[in-house]
């Protein structure tokens, strides 16, 4: 597979606190060595070879770490925003450099999902977005997405009230496969969000955007009882890392 990704890594993580008093959520450790690097391993397993970071806070911390991506063998691209510009937005500051597909991951997820096959859907559905999909015991905490039967995705809900989200409910993983195209639709004059704002938008113009649950290992590490619990996995080997 030969496809770029950017790589979302902006978050302060307050919720992370004091972990990441001196650097960026997706730097903060998971077994002997830091999240973002188990996420670039992932990907350069996949064949990717081209990666967009965005930064915000402690940008410094991540530059001075991996600087050009090339002990990862990687070409790792970097673009500072001086406000937050949500996630659509901090994807779309490189869309001049992108065509075709593209994989869009957010830096404080923790997974081995198969990339090759999320692909693969992506392109045979001829989706302008793929999202991956997991199961947790708490889907009104996260982005629930509402399906068709033949996987084509109806809606979105940020949070929803418990009694209208049974526990089955699939949520977002934060890991798309993108049209890069789709990337033309963010506005440059205010944040943008991927669930809040561009999806629906897509949505609302009927553009065939799916999603999909592979059963792969997915664990997002934005509090400290999650991060507890990656940390762990990743001790124990209850996640593939590359």
């Amino acid at each position: 597979m030969s496809i770029p990704a950017i790589v979302l890594a902006a978050g302060e993580g307050t919720r992370l606190r004091p972990l990441t008093l001196d650097r960026p959520k997706p730097m903060v450790a998971l077994g002997d060595r830091p999240a973002l690097e188990w996420l670039l391993r992932w990907l350069r397993h996949y064949g990717v070879r081209d990666v967009f970071i965005n930064l915000h806070y402690r940008p410094e911390v991540i530059r001075r770490y991996f600087g050009d991506g090339s002990a990862l063998g990687l070409r790792i691209s970097y673009n500072e925003e001086q406000e937050i510009l949500g996630t659509a937005g901090g994807a779309a500051q490189f869309r001049d450099r992108l065509q075709g597909d593209v994989l869009v991951c957010y830096g404080d997820v923790l997974s081995d999902l198969d990339l090759d096959a999320l692909l693969t859907r992506h392109r045979e559905r001829r989706a302008v977005a793929t999202l991956a999909l997991y199961r947790v015991p708490d889907p009104w905490t996260r982005g629930v997405v509402d399906l068709a039967p033949d996987g084509r995705v109806l809606g979105f809900r940020e949070k929803p009230p418990r009694d209208a989200c049974p526990p089955s409910t699939p949520v977002n993983a934060g890991i798309y496969a993108l049209d890069s195209q789709v990337l033309d639709a963010v506005p440059t004059d205010r944040p943008s969000d991927f669930g809040r704002d561009l999806f629906p938008a897509l949505l609302a113009a009927g553009a065939p955007v799916y999603g999909w649950e592979s059963g792969a290992y997915v664990l997002d590490f934005g509090t400290l009882e999650q991060h507890r619990q990656a940390d762990a996995d990743v001790r124990a080997g209850r996640v593939r890392l590359f």
